[in-house]
C-alpha cells in the first residue's frame, strides 16, 4: 500500500510539475497580435483611404519613370540634342514629384502608425497581462528571440489578438 501511495504521489507530482513547465515559458509575437486586431484592420483601412491617391500616383509616375529611362538608355545616343534635353528634364521634374509623393505617403504612414500603437499600448499591455495571470507565465519570449527549446513553447499570440480586441 505504500509503494501504490509512493507512486501516486510520484505520478501527481510528476504531472504537477510538467503542467507547471508547460505554463511557465510562452511565445508572444506581439507585432502579429496588434497587427491581427481589428482596430489594426481599421487603422489600415483608414490610411489607405487617406493616401490611396497618392499611392497610384507614385505607381503611375514610377511606371513612366521607368519607361522613360529605358528610352534615354536605348535611344538616347541617337535623339537629336533638344529632344534629348527635353526627355531628361521631364526625368527630372517627375523624379522630384515621385519622390514628394514618396516622402508624403511615408510620412502619413509613419503618423498612422505611432497614433495607433499609442492607443494600441494600453490594451495589448492588459490583454497580456490577462493572458499571463490566466495560464500562469512566468517567462513570455518573442519567437525571434527562441534561439532552442526542447519542447514546443505554447503560444498565446492569437488568445493576446481576442482579448486585445475585446478591450474598449
Amino acid at each position: 500500500m505504500r509503494k501504490l501511495t509512493g507512486v501516486v504521489c510520484l505520478l501527481g507530482a510528476m504531472v504537477l510539475s510538467a503542467q507547471a513547465q508547460a505554463e511557465e515559458v510562452a511565445v508572444l509575437d506581439w507585432r502579429a497580435a496588434l497587427m491581427n486586431s481589428e482596430s489594426a484592420q481599421s487603422s489600415i483601412s483608414r490610411l489607405e483611404g487617406e493616401i490611396g491617391d497618392q499611392q497610384r500616383e507614385a505607381e503611375s509616375l514610377g511606371n513612366e519613370l521607368q519607361g522613360l529611362q529605358e528610352r534615354l538608355q536605348n535611344e538616347g545616343e541617337m535623339m537629336p540634342e533638344a529632344e534629348r534635353e527635353s526627355l531628361i528634364a521631364e526625368l527630372q521634374q517627375k523624379g522630384r514629384r515621385f519622390e514628394q509623393l514618396r516622402q508624403q505617403i511615408g510620412q502619413a504612414q509613419q503618423r498612422s502608425e505611432q497614433q495607433f500603437l499609442e492607443g494600441a499600448e494600453s490594451k495589448l499591455e492588459q490583454a497580456v497581462e490577462q493572458v499571463i495571470d490566466r495560464h500562469g507565465i512566468e517567462v513570455l519570449v518573442d519567437p525571434q528571440g527562441v534561439l532552442h527549446s526542447s519542447r514546443d513553447l505554447p503560444n498565446v499570440t492569437d488568445e493576446v489578438t481576442q482579448i486585445f480586441n475585446s478591450l474598449n
